[in-house]
Formats: C-alpha cells, structure tokens, sequence
C-alpha cells in the first residue's frame, strides 16, 4: 500500500531533524558530531523494530 501523504509528510520532519542535529553537532566538534551520529542510528533502530499498534476498524 502507498504511503499517505501524512506518512511522507512524517519522514521528511524526522529527516530534517537528523540533518538540523548533525549541524548542531558540527558546530561542537568532531567527538560530539559522532555521539550524536550514534544516538541518531539507535533511534532509528527503535523505530525501524517497533511493534505498530493494532488499529480496528
């Protein structure tokens, strides 16, 4: 099934916000832009395994 345009919507502000931090990271130094790159790749791994509510309709 195709994504809604909500669910689009969804991933790019999820996207934006990994680049905005990446950028906030940068401006810290190297050491803090890869801490940040790490907590990025963890949150993503939670949300890529996540269970989905079940939805009835």
């Amino acid at each position: 099934m195709p994504p809604n345009e909500k669910e689009i919507n969804n991933n790019l502000f999820d996207q934006l916000s990994i680049v905005e931090r990446f950028e906030d990271a940068l401006n810290l130094g190297e050491t803090e832009a890869r801490k940040e790159i790490e907590r990025i790749k963890k949150e993503i791994n939670r949300k890529l395994y996540q269970k989905l509510p079940l939805i009835s309709e």
